[in-house]
């Protein structure tokens, strides 16, 4: 078999990556569930009809469809395709259960997602999301819109990460201002007002005018409310300068006003009150959030959502909710790429047995199931050579401890510093930093 070709955009991490990747997810998970969310997971393909019936999403999703055509195989496999985020889903998941679950509904969903972007640092074909939402009957609460923020504020000042801020803004101001200056397409000054980053303000304003149908003054218009970005609820205050009224913009003013107050009093300059983001996906109706990492700004986003009113309905019922996603993959890959994060080893294997002899590996079996039993990671060496190769092998694979078992009594060895102590399979323990595998950034020591 000749050496593989690497597919752009499917990242394989290193074991000490994945490790990392690990920690990392398992102090997210907990955060999450501080805040008591549940946890759920959806089936990984989703009807074509559903994934593309909100937002630009045609050119990203991936079809599930068989080398073969089988002539009595399910009907409608030709009509599936990958999903692309857990929002779509999600909200699928709760019009099938909603006669199940107790309102408001909380959970979180970590898994693989599939998007077809053009790969390139930070952007992957297929990825891992961190998603928390909060889903209601008919109607939804204004306050879980300030809550979001709380969470992932939490979650991710856990990790050993730069620190993160959360842009805000809320649909409902840009919607409403839209109006407020003639502009009959909201959506789509939504879609154009999103580009901003990518295409400048120029470039914008002559989409405002292709797509909106907004004259020069409409289209600066936007572009005035764009640049308005503030820590604090004096974005407001920008806001209503600009001279436009509409009782949807005021009331958008009022929700995005409690977020940020809300984030201030919980973690001071979390959030920042910015409104050129829009999130580009057509089912967002109210606050929307983009997260930056300090110091990868360049990078864009690596969290994101916002709060939805219509993507989950039966007839007359709706289920509206709010929700936000850490792009786990998209994250770890900007600091893996910078060398950001380091792990202290490769393995979680704490201590070594050595083996006296080959005859004599069932003692150092032995040793080795009761140091696991009192949950030490523990494997036995490969092979019975001279101890010296034992302890190199150990030193090769960052196991900090080398465990040699005797007539006369058991020894450990620390190899890092050489001290070696009598010890007891059924007594010992190791320090707690060196129990399990320590994450942090580089250059700590983790």
């Amino acid at each position: 078999m000749s050496k593989p070709t690497p597919i752009s955009g499917f990242p394989e991490w290193t074991t000490a990556q994945r490790m990392i990747e690990q920690f990392v997810l398992d102090r997210i998970r907990a955060t999450f569930e501080l805040y008591g969310f549940a946890p759920l997971e959806t089936r990984s393909v989703e009807p074509l009809d559903q994934l593309l019936r909100k937002g630009e999403t045609s050119k990203e999703v991936y079809l599930l469809r068989r080398l073969q055509a089988d002539a009595d195989g399910p009907a409608g496999d030709d009509a599936l395709g990958l999903h692309f985020d857990l929002t779509v889903p999600f909200a699928r998941y709760v019009l099938e259960n909603a006669g199940k679950l107790q309102f408001p509904f909380r959970r979180y969903q970590i898994q693989k997602v599939w998007r077809g972007e053009r790969p390139q640092e930070g952007r992957y074909r297929e990825f891992l999301q961190a998603d928390i939402d909060i889903v209601d009957r008919d109607s939804l609460p204004a306050h879980y819109e300030a809550e979001m923020p709380l969470v992932i504020g939490d979650a991710l000042r856990s990790l050993p990460i730069p620190p993160v801020r959360i842009q805000v803004n809320n649909r409902k101001i840009c919607e409403g201002f839209y109006r407020g200056i003639g502009l009959t397409d909201p959506e789509a000054a939504l879609r154009a007002v999103d580009k901003l980053d990518k295409l400048g303000p120029a470039k914008v304003a002559d989409l405002l005018a292709e797509t909106a149908g907004a004259s020069e003054a409409q289209a600066k218009a936007c572009l005035a409310l764009a640049e308005i970005s503030a820590p604090d609820a004096s974005f407001a205050d920008a806001v209503r300068a600009l001279g436009v009224s509409d009782p949807l913009l005021e009331e958008g003013i009022a929700e995005l006003t409690a977020v940020v107050e809300t984030a201030a009093a919980h973690a001071p300059g979390l959030c920042v009150a910015d409104l050129r983001i829009a999130r580009g996906l057509d089912y967002y109706t109210g606050t929307v959030y983009e997260t930056q990492m300090i110091g990868y700004e360049r990078f864009g986003s690596i969290c994101s959502g916002g709060r939805y009113d219509n993507l989950a309905s039966a007839g007359s019922v709706r289920f509206p909710g709010v929700g936000i996603s850490i792009g786990v993959t998209r994250m770890l890959g900007l600091l893996f790429g910078a060398e950001a994060l380091s792990v202290s080893r490769s393995v979680p294997t704490c201590v070594l047995v050595a083996v006296t002899a080959e005859e004599d590996r069932a003692a150092s079996d032995a040793v080795a199931a009761a140091l696991r039993s009192r949950g030490v990671p523990t494997e036995v060496s490969p092979s019975a050579a001279k101890f010296g190769k034992q302890i190199r092998y150990a030193e090769r694979r960052g196991i900090p401890y080398v465990w040699f078992p005797g007539a006369d009594g058991d020894e450990v060895k620390d190899i890092r510093s050489g001290e070696q102590v009598a010890a007891a399979a059924g007594e010992w323990t190791p320090p707690r930093a060196d129990l399990k595998p320590l994450v942090g950034p580089a250059g700590t020591g983790a």
